[in-house]
C-alpha cells in the first residue's frame, strides 16, 4: 500500500479534534445522522523540527517524514520575512524600554464577532492592537501587552530596521513581527498559527496595509514577520495615510492550533479528545474520528454482539473499546488493541497504508459483522450508492446498462476548480469510434456513446480527491497540489438519473487532510460535529477549536492538500447536544 501524507481546510467555525467526545443523544430513527466538526490543516515551520512536547501530555502524533512548508508570509527572505526577535536573536529590552518612557500608548482587543469567547484565553483566535505615538523617534524593540490565545501570551513587536535596497544603499524600514510565548523558559511547547499583520489606515477610503504570516511557534522560533514590512519613508510620509500626529496603529489577527507541550486540555476546551498515534496511523485516527462522529454508525457498532468475542482479535470489540473511551475519557485514547487485532503486530505492519483502502477494509469488517444481528444493513445503508454505467450505440437500436454499487466516489481535481466540475467530468459521455468501438454483439463493432449516470447517492458521501496520479515521466505518483474549491452545502440533483429517488443535498460533514507526498507525510482531520460550521481540528492527542465564525471556504482559503471530503445528507442529520 502505498504511503501518504495530509490535507484540507473548511468554512465556518471548525474544532480541532483528536480527542473524547461528549456523550452522544439517543439515536432517533428518522434522523439518524449527527454532523461533525472539522479541524483545519497544521501547517508546519520551515525550521528545525521543533523539540518533543512534555510527556504529560502523552503525545504520539509522530509522521515517518515530516514535511515542512515556508512560514513566512508574502514577503518571502528578500523581504524581510522570518525571526525578529526572542528566539530569532534578538534581545528583549526591558519594560521601561519597550515603552519608551511615556512615548508610546498601546490598546489590545479581541475580535468583535467572537463575543462568546471574548474573555476566554483559551479561544483559537482574536485580533488586536498597537498604537505608536511619537513614531518618528522610535529607536528601540518595543512589544506590546499580551493578547492570550490557545492560553499563550501573543504580542505584536515593532523595532526599527536598516537593510540594503537595490542599489546597495541603507534603507531604514519598519520591523513588525509577532511574538508568541516569548517569556517562557520551556523549550518543549509549540504552536502553529497563522496571523495578518496590519499597518491601519488612518484616510477615509484608503485601505489599511497587510501582509500575512503562518509560523510554527516554538521556543527557537517565538516571533516571526517581515523585517521589512514597510519602508520607514512610507510610514512617515503623510499622503500614504499611515501615520497622523507622528502615531501609528499596528493590528494583528492571529488564529492557533491547539498547542503541543504547554498544559492544553483537550476535554475542557473542546469537550472532545483525541487518540493517541502509534508512530504512522494518523491516517488510521483521522477516519475514526470521522466514523464515530457519524452518529448511526456509531450506535450500530455499539449494538453488535460481541460478548463472545476473542479480546485480541475482535476487530468490533476494540472498535466499540475505542468509540467508547471517545465518548466518556478525559484524556487521549490508545488505539494498541484495535491494531492488535487487524494483525498489525510487525513494524511492516505500521507503514502508513492508503486512508481510502483502510476505510473500506475496516467497512467491510464491520458490516460482516453485522450480518444476522440486530444492526445488519446499516453499512450499506449509510454508505452505499448506485450507479447505472451505460453503452447506447449511435447507428442502431441497442443499449447495454448495467447497476453498480459504490462506497466512495474518486474524483479527478486535475484542471478542475471544484467538486461540481469533477462530477460533470465524472458522467461526461464518451464517444467509442474508430478503433475504439464498441462491440455491439449481433449487431457487431458499432458507435457508441459510453456514461454513467447516478440512480441514488448515501446518506453518508464519502469523496476521495484523486491528488496522487501516475506521471510517466519520472515513473512514479506524483501529488497534485492545485487548488480546490467545495462547497459547505452541497446539491447533487443535476447529476441524478431521477431527482426523487433519493436526498441529493449535503452538508460538510468533515475534511480529510493530507501533507507530504507520495513517499511520506502527516494526516490531519477537520470535523463539523453539530453541523453548525463549528469546526474541530484532530490532531494527534490535541483538539482545538479552529476558528468562530468564519465560514468553510475562509478557513481552508489556501488549503490545497484535501484528499477525502465526507458529505452527510440534510434529510439524515440530527441536532445533538452540545
Amino acid at each position: 500500500m502505498r504511503g501518504i501524507g495530509w490535507s484540507g481546510q473548511e468554512e465556518r467555525r471548525w474544532h480541532s479534534v483528536i480527542a473524547t467526545a461528549p456523550p452522544p443523544p439517543p439515536p432517533n430513527a428518522n434522523n439518524p445522522l449527527q454532523p461533525t466538526p472539522i479541524t483545519p490543516t497544521p501547517v508546519m515551520n520551515h525550521v528545525t523540527e521543533p523539540p518533543t512536547p512534555d510527556k504529560d501530555l502523552e503525545l504520539m502524533d509522530t509522521q515517518e517524514e515530516e514535511v515542512t512548508e515556508d512560514g513566512v508570509g508574502d514577503g518571502g527572505v528578500d523581504d524581510g520575512g522570518g525571526g525578529g526577535g526572542g528566539g530569532g536573536g534578538i534581545t528583549e529590552v526591558g519594560e521601561e524600554e519597550q515603552m519608551n518612557g511615556d512615548a508610546q500608548e498601546v490598546s489590545a482587543s479581541t475580535t468583535p464577532h467572537d463575543t462568546e469567547m471574548d474573555e476566554d484565553d483559551a479561544r483559537s483566535e482574536a485580533k488586536f492592537h498597537f498604537r505608536v505615538k511619537d513614531f518618528s523617534k522610535l529607536k528601540d524593540t518595543m512589544l506590546s501587552p499580551p493578547c492570550f490565545v490557545r492560553n499563550l501570551p501573543w504580542k505584536i513587536m515593532v523595532m526599527p530596521r536598516t537593510s540594503q535596497n537595490q542599489d546597495r544603499q541603507p534603507q531604514r524600514s519598519l520591523g513588525f513581527f509577532l511574538q508568541c510565548n516569548g517569556e517562557s523558559e520551556s523549550t518543549s511547547w509549540s504552536c502553529n498559527a497563522v496571523a495578518e499583520l496590519r499597518i491601519l489606515s488612518v484616510r477615509e477610503g484608503q485601505e489599511s496595509f497587510t501582509r500575512k504570516i503562518q509560523h510554527l511557534f516554538y521556543s527557537k522560533e517565538n516571533d516571526w514577520g517581515f523585517s521589512h514590512f514597510l519602508s520607514w519613508n512610507d510610514v512617515l510620509d503623510p499622503e500614504k495615510g499611515y501615520i497622523k500626529d507622528d502615531t501609528i496603529t499596528l493590528e494583528v489577527w492571529v488564529s492557533a492550533d491547539a498547542p503541543h507541550g504547554v498544559s492544553w486540555d483537550s476535554k475542557k476546551h473542546t469537550g472532545y479528545v483525541g487518540l493517541k498515534n502509534q508512530g504512522a496511523t494518523c491516517y488510521m485516527n483521522s477516519l475514526l474520528q470521522v466514523l464515530y462522529f457519524t452518529s448511526q454508525l456509531r450506535m450500530a457498532v455499539y449494538k453488535m454482539p460481541t460478548e463472545s468475542d476473542d479480546s485480541t482479535k475482535s476487530v468490533a470489540l476494540a472498535l466499540q473499546r475505542v468509540f467508547h473511551e471517545l465518548q466518556t475519557s478525559d484524556k487521549p485514547v490508545g488505539t494498541k488493541k484495535l491494531t492488535k487485532s487487524f494483525g498489525w503486530e510487525t513494524l511492516d505492519s505500521f507503514m502508513q497504508h492508503d486512508a481510502q483502502e483502510f476505510l473500506r477494509v475496516l467497512l467491510d469488517k464491520l458490516e460482516t459483522k453485522m450480518k444476522g444481528t440486530c444492526v445488519e444493513g446499516v453499512i450499506p445503508r449509510l454508505f452505499e450508492g448506485k450507479t447505472l454505467s451505460y453503452f447506447k450505440c449511435k447507428h442502431v437500436d441497442y443499449t447495454s446498462s448495467r447497476t453498480e454499487t459504490f462506497y466512495d466516489i474518486q474524483l479527478n481535481i486535475k484542471g478542475k476548480k471544484n467538486i461540481y466540475e469533477s462530477f460533470k467530468d465524472y458522467v461526461t459521455v464518451e464517444t467509442l469510434e474508430g478503433d475504439n468501438k464498441y462491440d455491439a454483439g449481433e449487431h457487431g463493432l458499432q458507435e457508441a456513446d459510453k456514461g454513467v449516470l447516478f440512480q441514488s447517492f448515501p446518506p453518508v458521501l464519502h469523496l476521495h480527491l484523486m491528488r496522487f496520479q501516475y506521471d510517466p515521466i519520472t515513473d512514479s505518483n506524483v501529488k497534485i497540489n492545485d487548488r480546490y474549491e467545495f462547497p459547505e452545502k452541497l446539491n447533487m440533483d443535476q447529476f441524478m438519473q431521477n431527482n426523487d429517488s433519493s436526498p441529493a443535498t449535503y452538508i460538510l460533514h468533515a475534511v480529510l487532510v493530507h501533507s507530504g507526498d507520495n513517499h511520506g507525510g502527516h494526516y490531519v482531520v477537520f470535523i463539523n460535529p453539530k453541523g453548525d460550521g463549528r469546526v474541530s481540528n484532530q490532531k494527534g492527542n490535541l483538539v482545538g477549536i479552529i476558528c468562530t465564525c468564519k465560514t468553510v471556504s475562509e478557513v481552508f482559503l489556501n488549503s490545497n492538500e484535501m484528499l477525502l471530503l465526507d458529505y452527510l445528507s440534510c434529510n439524515s442529520l440530527i441536532k445533538i447536544s452540545p
